[in-house]
């Protein structure tokens, strides 16, 4: 099983729609390993969006991600990231379809609801960065048996 990370983003936050995107992910069949709720501060994001750090937009970015908490999400499942990636959309709103998260909840770029790893790599990284060991859980879904098939439970 993957793990991947999940930060729901300020704007998320503010407009209330928190808990019907983790209801998205749960009735995917996805398992929520960690989720906690933080500032992100100057060198996290900076650590983070280092690809971003020369972008002309970057320092106003920043800044609106340090406007309110985000919460922040450790997923598991069968290929985690691309189920994950998938769910919400092009990063771009206006762009995204309908029924992926960005498709439905953004109109914007930037202020675009959810941060989702792109890679397995990544989500390791991420993962590391945003939780402790002991902030990750490992449990046994009760309806485990009827999300995946028998060989695919592993």
């Amino acid at each position: 099983m993957e793990k991947t990370l999940v930060i729901f983003k300020p704007d998320a936050l503010n407009r209330g729609v928190i808990g019907e995107i983790i209801e998205r992910f749960e009735n995917k069949g996805l398992k929520i390993v960690g989720l906690k709720m933080k500032h992100l501060d100057d060198p996290v994001l900076d650590e983070h969006y280092a690809h971003l750090k020369d972008k002309p937009f970057f320092a106003a970015y920043k800044k609106f991600m340090m406007r309110a908490p985000s919460l922040v999400m450790a997923l598991e499942g069968n290929r985690a990231v691309e189920v994950v990636r998938a769910m919400a959309g092009p990063t771009y709103g206006i762009e995204a379809a309908p029924g992926t998260i960005r498709g439905d909840y953004s109109m914007s770029q930037g202020y675009n609801i959810i941060h989702a790893s792109d890679s397995l790599e990544a989500a390791d990284k991420e993962i590391k960065r945003f939780f402790e060991a002991s902030e990750i859980f490992s449990y046994q879904r009760v309806d485990w048996e009827v999300i995946y098939a028998e060989d695919e439970r592993k």
